[in-house]
């Protein structure tokens, strides 16, 4: 009789990562797989959720990394990450009111934002990254440069 909710399962599972295409729920759709065809065999229904989890674990652990890395090889990887905390230049006035300001960061130049939107960071001043939004960098003077303001 369980070997009806595992085959309901399986294909529960099946139908949700064809709409999803994330790799997500296939791990599971192969534990679903195991525990019916231990449900034939056996009629523990402890011994085939057993069955199901080490099943889907064991395809979690040792397929996850293979699927990921020849399914998602066409991904473009940015490295935005490594900005966080590093320094730029100003080289356009940052001003959020007027929606301007450019900064350069390891010869690039980015768009730029103030953390705070009554704050204006003139040309020349040196900035740290604190966060990216979409394309544009988000920054405040560098401390160096508030203690010689003061």
């Amino acid at each position: 009789m369980n070997s009806i909710y595992w085959l309901v399962a399986l294909a529960i599972c099946l139908v949700i990562e064809i709409l999803t295409l994330g790799l997500t729920t296939i791990w599971f759709a192969g534990g679903a797989l195991a525990a019916f065809l231990a449900s034939l065999i056996f009629d523990s229904l402890l011994l085939e959720i057993i069955v199901f989890l080490a099943a889907s674990f064991l395809l979690l652990i040792f397929t996850r990394p293979l699927a990921a890395k020849y399914f998602n090889s066409q991904r473009i990887k940015t490295n935005y990450e490594t900005l966080f905390g590093k320094d730029g230049k100003v080289v356009e006035k940052i001003d959020n009111f007027n929606m301007t300001g450019q900064v350069i960061v390891n010869g690039q130049e980015w768009s730029a934002r103030s953390v705070s939107d009554d704050q204006i960071i003139e040309v020349g001043q040196k900035v740290r990254i604190k966060d990216v939004s979409g394309v544009k960098l988000i920054v405040e003077i560098e401390k160096e440069n508030n203690k010689e303001a003061l």
